[in-house]
């Protein structure tokens, strides 16, 4: 059975205006042309969509499943033309990622690139933040994702693992803890640091852990990248602490070593969370896709509510 667009449409203004006359008026369409569709329409689907009364036209129930369908099928060919005016580059889309230091400066990047490469319409405002304002972002809409540490509590907001992450020390080559196979970070805190500045959310939660120890960190040098800080490692400045997948990057190239850290809050799983799967944007669901290894796959990432 063949459905017009204008039909439907027809059938939904119908139903709005809770009159044939006043939906003609708004269409516009002759109000002899709008009564000849709609009596086709009842005739080839053999239904009474429309209950006449004096006072205008209510949906008969089977009318009222038959305008739900139309209004679904509308939508969705809204959202069909929404897309298309996307992939030929007719509006711009800005996607805002919020993510925590770690996330931002090591596993992002490598995941961010092939979707942007592929949907260069995108612009995407990336930011950084603590896991717990990350949470905040998200809940509140100011973030369509976010990229946190998998030990927040994030209540009813969905969730799904994105990678996992270990904080390591990075010493310079000849430096006393350079042979130990793992230290804890009271240990470390005898010898001065090398450290991000103090804005930044990995910073802030490496500060915290050394107060946890009731010892503050020794900081002789902020630097403002990973690669710097290295730098400045090699240089014997000092000690660091860096995600294990950052500090890989230079062990080769300068003479320093990681040391890993015996802590349990050393080992992080990182997870992406979104409000719900269903307020997402196409071109939102198609970036998780991308950040939770789905799009080869073609599958709906496993969502779940972690708290």
């Amino acid at each position: 059975m063949h459905f017009d667009l204008v039909d439907l449409r027809l059938l939904v203004a119908i139903a709005d205006a809770g009159s044939l006359s006043k939906a003609a008026a708004a269409f516009p369409i002759a109000l002899s042309a709008a009564s000849n569709r709609l009596r086709h329409f009842e005739e080839r689907c053999g239904l009474t969509i429309f209950q006449r009364h004096a006072d205008g036209m209510d949906a008969t129930p089977a009318g009222r499943l038959v305008l739900d369908h139309a209004r679904h099928v509308l939508q969705g060919v809204e959202g069909l033309k929404d897309t298309v005016r996307d992939l030929t580059g007719q509006r711009r889309i800005t996607l805002r990622l919020a993510g925590t230091t770690v996330a931002n400066s090591t596993f992002l990047p490598a995941a961010l690139g092939p979707f942007l490469g592929d949907y260069p319409e995108v612009d995407l405002q990336l930011v950084e933040q603590n896991s717990t304002d990350v949470l905040h972002s998200v809940q509140t809409g100011l973030a369509d994702i976010g990229v946190l540490d998998g030990n927040v509590a994030t209540g009813s907001v969905t969730s799904l693992p994105f990678r996992h992450d270990k904080l390591v020390l990075l010493v310079p080559a000849g430096h006393p803890l350079a042979h130990s196979r793992a230290v804890q970070l009271k240990d470390a805190l005898d010898y001065p640091f090398v450290c991000l500045p103090p804005e930044r959310a990995m910073q802030r939660f490496i500060e915290d852990m050394a107060r946890q120890n009731a010892r503050p960190l020794k900081i002789r040098v902020r630097a403002p990248s990973f690669s710097a800080i290295a730098q400045l490692v090699a240089e014997k400045a000092g000690i660091a602490m860096l995600p294990e997948v950052a500090a890989a990057r230079y062990i080769h190239d300068l003479p320093v070593t990681t040391v890993a850290l015996d802590n349990a809050w050393a080992t992080r799983e990182l997870r992406i969370c979104i409000r719900a799967w269903d307020t997402l944007s196409t071109h939102a669901r198609q970036l998780v896709h991308y950040l939770s290894g789905a799009s080869s796959t073609g599958r709906t990432p496993l969502l779940s509510s972690k708290s």
